[in-house]
């Protein structure tokens, strides 16, 4: 089995047949069609991150459903990871009282800078879809894992949505594991031009 490089920009997401990563309220119940999740490879997966990204929606959906949510989709890798959680927000100060994430306001580019060097050589992984198209924007992902659920959702938060349309071209990877279990890896495309 391959282990990504030390210090990689991830993103990772399950994503709906129909290319959605949330229902419509960042409504995350839908994740049961995935099956349940095999706790070897959550712990193995979660043990490579260092860092994640996510965004305020998706924060602030998570505290609203708060009692809606079960071990699946309350906590990243369902409890099993263990590391820092930035919060990318324009009111940081909103986050202060909540002692399990760091809110940011600042760009990508610094959000990553930061998340590497606390990262301890880990993956920072980004789980939020605004937050990986804004790294995208400026190159800073490196590797994309992608975890299917057989469910038609017909509405909410898109994989990648730009208005007017943005081409990003990627590569599989063959990363040696079984993507029914670890995900889909892709790379994005050396010289093509990607954003």
């Amino acid at each position: 089995m391959t282990t990504p490089a030390a210090g990689k920009v991830t993103w990772s997401f399950t994503a709906s047949l129909d290319g959605f990563i949330a229902g419509p309220g960042h409504d995350m119940s839908w994740l049961a069609a995935a099956g349940e999740a095999d706790p070897d490879v959550l712990a193995e997966l979660a043990a490579r991150v260092g860092v994640i990204i996510s965004g305020r929606r998706g924060y602030d959906a998570a505290m609203a459903q708060a009692g809606e949510r079960d071990e699946l989709t309350a906590e990243a890798y369902g409890g099993a990871w263990q590391g820092i959680e930035f919060v990318l927000t324009h009111r940081p100060q909103e986050l202060a009282d909540d002692p399990a994430v760091t809110a940011m306001n600042c760009d990508i580019r610094e959000a990553v800078a930061r998340a590497r060097k606390l990262a301890g050589g880990r993956e920072v992984q980004i789980i939020s879809a605004d937050i990986a198209r804004q790294a995208l924007e400026h190159d800073l992902i490196d590797e994309l894992r992608m975890f299917t659920a057989p469910i038609f959702l017909g509405d909410g938060t898109r994989v990648f949505s730009v208005p007017g349309g943005r081409r990003v071209h990627w590569e599989r990877v063959d990363s040696g594991e079984d993507p029914e279990r670890f995900g889909t890896v892709y790379r994005p495309r050396v010289g093509s031009g990607r954003m």
